[in-house]
């Protein structure tokens, strides 16, 4: 990517001109949307006549909010750049992304910043669903800060800001599958209760007293805590490869297929059990998680008010 914009930066310098009567004093874009190439990593705003790029890796984009007061920090340097340009003509996106630019419009002027620190403040931005209490993470928003950066005008000349504000970048989130049955299975080896859909799974290392072979009265089930080892609940997404019933209740957890995704249930979330009788030796526990949160990082998501987990059959 350095050598892209390289490139584009030196296109742009032969193709320019000076009308002479150009003078740049001060550059603000606080109030224009950031947009994103879709061939490379440049991020960039638009104001009529300029142009603002931000190079720096997309994998710098975390989708795990930051703490307060600790950005994420990145030196601006040859692999973090960031570069202002006055055009004599009205800019469009092609002028940026196309790796062929158009012939017009020309570049006036161009700042190259030389020195500085981008600071990137994460925060995750979720809906809610009324009707169950549940969120649905839809994003996280990048609020980018340029401080004590330096622009090189180009002139023998230099533009310094202390605190300058790029804006925001919001980078959707792709939703979770939560593609399971309900049907769930127990390791005859552990207290583990699993299910799971080609890509994922949900376990729940329950306390076996919740399950106990007995028909609960009407309105009065189990109840359990969410836990970080009794009652403990992870949630996983995979890649590479797709998960079956030989994944589970192994003495070593398999290498593939690899969990991309943990998600770990919040401690002080509610159990509840219902048991019923399926057969004369057997019966049904359906399981309900009441008020639960999962967590990665510092993202969370709820599940809401009454989440079915699933039904566990028992053979007394």
């Amino acid at each position: 990517m350095k050598q892209f914009l390289g490139i584009v930066v030196c296109a742009l310098a032969l193709n320019s001109c000076d009308d002479g009567n150009l003078i740049v004093e001060n550059i603000d874009f606080t109030d224009v949307p950031t947009q994103s190439c879709t061939t490379n990593d440049l991020l960039y705003k638009l104001n009529d006549q300029e142009s603002l790029i931000l190079n720096i890796p997309s994998t710098t984009f975390s989708n795990n909010p930051t703490d307060v007061g600790d950005p994420i920090s990145l030196d601006i340097n040859s692999t973090n750049q960031v570069v202002y340009t006055f055009y004599n003509g009205k800019v469009v996106t092609a002028n940026i992304c196309d790796v062929i630019k158009p012939p017009t419009p020309s570049v006036n002027s161009q700042w190259n910043a030389t020195s500085g620190k981008i600071q990137i403040t994460v925060t995750q931005q979720s809906t809610s669903d009324a009707t169950n209490n549940s969120t649905t993470i839809t994003g996280y928003n990048n609020n980018i800060v340029f401080k004590n950066i330096t622009f090189d005008k180009g002139d023998g000349t230099t533009q310094f800001y202390e605190t300058f504000s790029y804006g925001d970048y919001l980078v959707k989130a792709v939703p979770l599958p939560f593609a399971f049955n309900g049907i769930l299975s127990k390791c005859d080896n552990s207290n583990e209760v699993y299910d799971f859909s080609p890509s994922e799974s949900f376990t729940l290392i329950i306390d076996p007293l919740l399950i106990a072979n007995e028909v609960t009265l009407p309105n009065k089930p189990r109840i359990g805590v969410i836990g970080a080892t009794v009652n403990k609940l992870a949630y996983r997404l995979f890649t590479n490869g797709v998960v079956t019933k030989s994944y589970f209740c192994n003495a070593t957890v398999p290498v593939l297929p690899s969990v991309s995704q943990e998600w770990l249930g919040k401690v002080g979330g509610t159990i509840e059990v219902t048991t019923t009788t399926l057969t004369a030796n057997s019966f049904t526990h359906t399981i309900v998680l009441k008020n639960v949160t999962l967590l990665k990082g510092n993202s969370s998501f709820l599940l809401g008010d009454n989440y079915k987990y699933g039904e566990l059959i028992t053979i007394k």
